[in-house]
């Protein structure tokens, strides 16, 4: 059974940071998961984070502020993630607040550096982290992510309208059900189809959460209308993994391929028949890939592409 640390808490200016830590391996390379949008930590599958141990990790997560237990801000005018993603301002906070959360994060567990992986809205502030905290990072994993310093209409390119559209129909009462069906919704929207979905595992596990983050638009609107005004990810230095799921139903692969072409040194893996999420199967072969990344970082070798990569296509093309 896979046992976490009881909660404990970060600060950064008036945020609280709820973080754990894997029990197994504490003594192993520092590692953090960077949670995606709106979601808590508790959503990270158990047995990615034991197959990262297995590796030789330290395991953190935390929740994102206005995610999971982690502070939510006062509601603000924009409830539309859609809309907020337009806007050339957020109307909260920066995200450069979101990456300096993360070194909050870190020096509350103690570590004066660490490897992050970050999937979805995580790993595009986990390729912020690295811009704007090189020395904090020993590697970079981003999976699913766009271009951490796109916005608007460059951030657009890469999303799926139509299954953007289903997200912004959704609509669930404000109760636990609620937050049940909320997020069984997702999961089917976004699950890998090579791998069926088990819907009873499923709902026992979001049920087990009892987290609101799914359907909280104003939170989601406030995480991704935050603004990036630092430099490009042309800048980020540190050894880079992008892995994208092939059949992603909401960020295009392109995205996955635009960042690796842009960060110097990237690694581009593509995972047949996963979708926006990392199912079971593939939870092996992710930690093997980001060990050797961590085996590999002060080697210079890390290629342009790797074992199941693509060749290059044109972005936005997928």
């Amino acid at each position: 059974m896979t046992t976490w640390t009881p909660v404990r808490w970060a600060r950064h200016g008036d945020i609280e940071l709820a973080h754990d830590r894997l029990t197994e391996r504490q003594d192993g390379a520092p590692l953090l998961l960077v949670t995606g949008l709106g979601v808590s930590r508790l959503w990270w599958p158990d047995g990615l984070a034991e197959a990262l141990a297995a590796q030789g990790f330290a395991v953190a997560r935390y929740d994102q502020r206005d995610g999971g237990e982690s502070t939510h801000l006062p509601p603000t005018a924009t409830g539309n993630p859609i809309t907020a993603l337009f806007r050339k301002r957020g109307e909260s906070y920066t995200a450069e607040d979101m990456a300096d959360d993360a070194i909050a994060v870190l020096d509350a567990l103690g570590w004066d550096s660490a490897h992050l992986f970050g999937q979805s809205l995580g790993g595009a502030v986990a390729q912020r982290i690295a811009l704007r905290h090189p020395g904090r990072v020993r590697t970079l994993t981003s999976v699913s992510a766009v271009p951490g310093d796109v916005a608007g209409l460059g951030a657009l390119r890469y999303i799926r309208l139509g299954t953007l559209g289903k997200l912004a129909r959704m609509r669930f009462p404000a109760t636990p059900e609620g937050d049940v069906e909320a997020g069984l919704a997702l999961v089917r929207l976004l699950h890998s189809p090579a791998h069926p979905l088990d819907e009873q595992a499923t709902r026992d596990m979001i049920t087990g959460l009892a987290d609101a983050g799914s359907r909280d638009r104003h939170s989601q609107s406030r995480q991704i209308g935050a603004q990036w005004h630092g430099p490009a990810i042309s800048r980020i230095t540190v050894p880079t993994l992008v892995l994208h799921g092939a059949d992603d139903p909401l960020v295009k692969p392109a995205a996955g391929r635009a960042v690796a072409a842009r960060i110097p040194g990237a690694q581009f893996v593509s995972l047949p028949g996963v979708g926006h999420d990392l199912p079971e199967p593939v939870w092996k072969d992710v930690a093997l890939r980001v060990r050797r990344l961590a085996d590999r970082k002060d080697t210079g070798s890390i290629g342009r592409t790797g074992r199941g990569g693509d060749g290059p296509h044109p972005e936005g093309s997928d």
